[in-house]
């Protein structure tokens, strides 16, 4: 018999590491055992878990690109406040020729 395992449930032939929900049908009629355990919960946790790892390299992802757009921010940020004061400057000193071209003509 080939079973075929998922990567939620791998199949393994170790018997203490084979997941209770895949073990071989037996020839009995379904409904007379007994099962073992009550494994719901467990495999709700699993896939779950499975979920979160799956979506981990998104989480990531999704980090660095926020660390990207705040330092591209920034950087234009800085930017701005230079070429700001490069302006600032030039029209302190536009203001000081005309200042000084005011003087000049009036003192002629």
């Amino acid at each position: 018999m080939n079973l075929h395992g998922t990567i939620d449930r791998p199949v393994t032939h170790d018997p203490q590491k084979q997941d209770p929900t895949m073990q071989r049908p037996s020839p009995e009629p379904a409904g007379s055992t007994l099962p073992l355990r009550e494994t719901s919960g467990a495999i709700v946790s699993r896939q779950n878990r499975n979920l979160e790892m799956q979506l981990i390299p998104e989480v990531l992802a999704r980090a660095h690109m926020n660390d990207l757009m705040r330092e591209a921010d920034s950087e234009r940020r800085a930017v701005r406040l230079a070429a700001a004061r490069r302006m600032q400057r030039r029209a302190e000193r536009a203001s000081l020729r005309a200042r000084r071209a005011l003087a000049m003509a009036v003192m002629q």
